[in-house]
């Protein structure tokens, strides 16, 4: 089995100089101009917790404080 470099070339790559510079026409994009072409994500926008999600996961951290506080002072007592 052979090694194969996954390294480009520089004699055989088209569009560079002598040296391995590359001439401004050859240049990808600028990262400013990327968002540009990305479609708009309209279904699912981000809004947040919903009311419901949060009250149980709120009535459940009440709860198990309150298990662990009532389990103290049982051990106390």
């Amino acid at each position: 089995m052979t090694h194969i470099s996954p390294d480009p070339e520089p004699e055989r790559t088209t569009g560079l100089e002598p040296g391995g510079g590359v001439p401004p026409g050859e240049t990808p994009p600028a990262e400013s101009s990327m968002p540009e072409t990305l479609p708009r994500e309209t279904h699912n926008p981000a809004k947040g917790w919903s009311k419901g999600p949060m009250t149980v996961i709120i009535v459940l951290a009440v709860l198990i404080a309150a298990f662990f506080l009532a389990y103290a002072l049982v051990l106390i007592l």
